[in-house]
């Protein structure tokens, strides 16, 4: 019997509720935080042998906070009784080591210490759930931080007195303006003087495609003879594909169109309420596929080498399945830059995954049709608080100090959005179901599986990765099936990890070829045992591409014969706003 008028009244009434909710909640479910937190607090409830344990490590932190203030008592130099973690950077002034303020950071650090102990290693907790558990009190310790109380952060109390505390009020006006840009949807300050296509996104090129959801840009060469394998870029659209292509000095489609090789850069349009109903399938299709399409013709004859960034190093992953599985071989290689294939260990970005967060995003998706940038960006912020919010907030609001804009936080504050259908598909088949990674992901309604690419691959990996863990990435040598992998670890995060132009200070890696005959590697022994290189990964990258590309021809015309180019880049998707 189907369901009558009342149901779907119900069901839009819970949509446009929950869609609403969600904007106030940043799009956090509190269902989801609610009964992850009665879950740990029902187990720990059930574990005395836990609550015994925790009370005598309360008593001795109290016994060891107690024993040091009676040392500075006599010894004003006493070595500390707990030291923050190593990425742990907001008591490195000296400043903090005066009384009282030593002692108030100790006594924060042993309490942070308690409460992960009070939320981890819970007889019978889930693994995800406590994860969850531990990251809420860490966001919570984090908010009342004495580094961000004014009257206990002696850094801001030492600028108050030798400003006379004109330090708080260029702190207010910087508050001021920064929630007038938010309200008004501008920029942040100092992103004006980093303008796409005048000092951003500025290598020489054509857009000799366009599609609905794509511009394929093809560079102009710098090189009498090119590699004759065209390079392909297929970068993710949660973000703008110029990350690529930032300033001259530090941009990667530059370096590789100087090393002599022919560069094609995928370019996103940014979606609206209208593109809804886009899917995962129409992004392949309208995005890779086509753009294979159009070099074949620009190009013809000559395979590419593919190279996928984040998400959209997945696309082009799902992709080159589908294409081994039908026997279609225009690939010569492919290479992912920080990219995930199999999601069970995903990192934090985890936290805000499960059956509840997704079903609630949907609501708010469904209500406008998209996911909005900045709403995808504050979860990004929470994973990394310290150095993205709170760090932010004291320098920028109590020292009333603002931080230089340099290209890449341009670039970091130029949103995209996300098609409710495909955000939606993406969630629940990769990141919640793993379809890709368990073979049950369907293309053309025929499962594909990673295992059937056969070409060479190159993935990169970022040592300080909170959305792609360098350890997720490395899973790529247990489900592909390549005559060989190399896996290269960069020193860095998520983006400037993959942004490591030749020169560029402090910079370091690892890099080992794995061949199909040889035995796996666990990703901790690879860690261990691959020597560490100094210097951009770069380098390494295009001699491995040089390698498996045949002989120098003379440079294509842009677009061919088929494509006459239709504009200069970096064209016209990317400036959409």
């Amino acid at each position: 019997m189907p369901p009558g008028p009342g149901y779907y009244t119900a069901r839009a009434l819970d949509r446009a509720f929950k869609a609403n909710l969600a904007r106030l909640t940043f799009g956090i479910s509190p269902a989801g935080l609610a009964s992850s937190y009665f879950e740990w607090l029902g187990h720990l409830a059930l574990s005395p042998g836990k609550q015994l344990e925790l009370q005598e490590k309360a008593l001795r932190k109290l016994t060891r906070l107690a024993t040091h203030a009676g040392q500075l008592g006599t010894q004003r130099d006493a070595a500390p009784c707990i030291e923050p973690l190593p990425q742990d950077k907001r008591f490195a002034d000296p400043a903090w080591s005066q009384w009282p303020y030593n002692l108030i950071y100790q006594g924060f650090l042993l309490n942070q210490q308690f409460w992960h102990n009070a939320t981890t290693d819970i007889d019978g907790l889930s693994p995800a759930t406590e994860r969850v558990v531990s990251f809420i009190a860490r966001q919570l310790l984090d908010r009342w931080s004495p580094s961000n109380l004014p009257w206990l952060n002696p850094e801001v109390t030492r600028a108050t007195l030798e400003q006379g505390g004109t330090n708080l009020l260029r702190g207010w006006q910087n508050l001021v303006e920064d929630v007038e840009r938010r309200i008004s949807g501008r920029p942040p300050v100092g992103s004006e003087a980093f303008r796409v296509g005048e000092n951003l996104a500025v290598t020489p090129g054509k857009v000799v495609y366009r599609n609905h959801l794509i511009e394929l840009i093809q560079y102009t060469p710098t090189t009498a003879t090119v590699k004759a394998e065209p390079v392909l870029f297929v970068p993710a659209w949660i973000m703008k594909y110029y990350i690529l292509d930032l300033s001259p000095e530090n941009s990667l489609v530059r370096y590789l169109v100087d090393q002599g090789h022919t560069v094609f850069m995928i370019s996103w349009r940014n979606p609206s309420s209208a593109d809804r109903d886009l899917g995962m399938d129409d992004y392949r299709r309208l995005g890779p596929m086509a753009a294979l399409d159009a070099i074949g013709s620009i190009v013809p004859g000559q395979r590419v080498h593919g190279v996928g960034y984040c998400l959209g190093g997945t696309l082009l992953s799902i992709a080159a399945a589908a294409m081994a599985r039908d026997g279609d071989e225009r690939l010569a290689s492919l290479t992912t830059l920080a990219t995930q294939v199999d999601f069970t260990e995903a990192g934090e970005l985890m936290l805000f995954i499960s059956d509840s967060e997704v079903a609630y995003l949907e609501n708010m998706m469904w209500d406008q049709g998209y996911l909005d940038g900045s709403q995808m960006a504050g979860a990004f912020q929470l994973l990394r608080s310290n150095d993205l919010i709170w760090s932010r907030v004291v320098r920028d609001y109590l020292l009333g100090e603002r931080q230089p804009m340099n290209d890449l936080m341009a670039w970091n504050a130029d949103l995209t959005r996300m098609p409710y259908r495909m955000h939606s598909e993406y969630l629940r088949r990769l990141f919640l179901d793993n379809e890709l990674a368990a073979g049950r992901y369907t293309v053309d309604g025929r499962p594909v599986a990673l295992s059937d690419i056969h070409v060479p691959i190159f993935a990169v990996g970022t040592l300080k990765d909170h959305v792609a863990p360098w350890q997720s990435v490395y899973k790529i040598h247990l489900l592909g099936d390549a005559s060989e992998v190399t896996f290269l670890l960069t020193s860095g995060g998520h983006n400037a990890g993959i942004v490591s132009e030749p020169g560029h200070p402090h910079r370091r890696y690892q890099i080992h070829t794995h061949r199909d005959d040889a035995p796996y590697i666990d990703p901790d022994t690879w860690q261990q045992t691959v020597p560490t290189r100094e210097g951009s990964w770069w380098p390494a990258w295009q001699a491995w591409l040089t390698e498996r590309s045949t002989a120098d021809v003379a440079p294509p015309n842009p677009g061919g014969d088929d494509h006459p180019p239709l504009a200069e880049a970096p064209g016209c998707y990317v400036r959409q706003a």
